[in-house]
């Protein structure tokens, strides 16, 4: 599926700007509203930005809430190519930022390449990234508990999403969150990151030889549930004899909900200092 109306016309747009392209890549239970604050600051400091969808995302939380089926069957390798047609479309090589599994889409794209330089937020396991905590387990388990969770999607009830995703707030802000932000979350993509160090073919594999990639940035927050440190800092680990730039930085007292919540400032504004650290400025 190639990309939408709006998609391409967020395209064009950025390419018309003649500045320096950021790219937005949202996870599971979120679509790309999800990064309206970002896009905002962003732009205000000279960015021109796109969020794409996955393939078939509706345009609305009430609308996806209301037709799971159309999150159902997506998968890395799918997802990676859409967003990676939309990087290719653009005439500068973007910034690429991503939240959750949209994480590992990101490390994913700039293994291929396509990042003049890349912010992964809390990635989703690549393959290779042994650790498995019991917290990973317990968060993922509305969805692994049944093997035809793998064809469809998945709504987080209240509960479920305050143990994954927003554990790090009070219970005020958890709930206008739930509110506000999931949507239901495709079975594949989970089934394909929990099993992947089983298959050599798997899709959630990432090439962290590439010498020539754009820097990257691993973001952790330190009491998330579904990405624990041991997670994040396993993929930072797996990029150890590369010899293009790789950082890590873990963020105090957060949880999943990092780049949404109400903190989620201080984590945007590490990805733009570390954008412009990284010669990938706004100009």
């Amino acid at each position: 599926m190639g990309l939408t109306h709006r998609e391409q016309q967020e395209v064009a747009s950025a390419n018309e700007s003649g500045r320096q392209p950021v790219m937005f890549v949202h996870g599971l239970w979120l679509l790309a509203g999800s990064w309206d604050a970002w896009r905002g600051l962003f732009e205000e400091r000279g960015y021109a930005t796109l969020a794409p969808g996955w393939p078939d995302d509706p345009d609305s939380v009430a609308e996806g809430r209301a037709n799971p089926d159309a999150f159902a069957g997506k998968g890395a390798a799918e997802i990676t190519d859409h967003f990676g047609e939309a990087a290719r479309q653009l005439t500068r090589p973007p910034a690429i930022i991503g939240h959750s599994f949209g994480g590992l889409i990101t490390q994913k794209l700039a293994g291929e390449g396509l990042a003049a330089a890349a912010v992964a937020i809390d990635p989703a396991p690549m393959r290779g990234v042994l650790a498995l905590p019991v917290s990973t387990l317990k968060a993922s388990f509305p969805v692994l508990r049944n093997p035809a969770n793998k064809s469809k999607a998945v709504m987080l009830t209240y509960e479920q999403w305050r143990y994954a995703f927003a554990n790090g707030v009070d219970e005020a802000e958890a709930k206008a969150l739930y509110e506000q932000y999931p949507v239901p979350g495709a079975g594949r993509p989970l089934f394909q990151a929990a099993f992947a160090n089983f298959n050599p073919k798997a899709e959630t594999a990432v090439d962290t030889t590439n010498a020539t990639r754009g820097p990257l940035l691993i973001i952790s927050g330190e009491v998330d549930h579904i990405v624990p440190k041991a997670v994040a800092h396993g993929a930072y680990k797996r990029y150890g004899k590369s010899t293009a730039t790789t950082e890590f930085v873990e963020m105090s007292g957060r949880g999943h909900s990092l780049a949404l919540d109400s903190g989620w400032r201080e984590v945007a504004d590490t990805a733009l200092a570390f954008l412009e650290k990284s010669g990938v400025g706004p100009s």
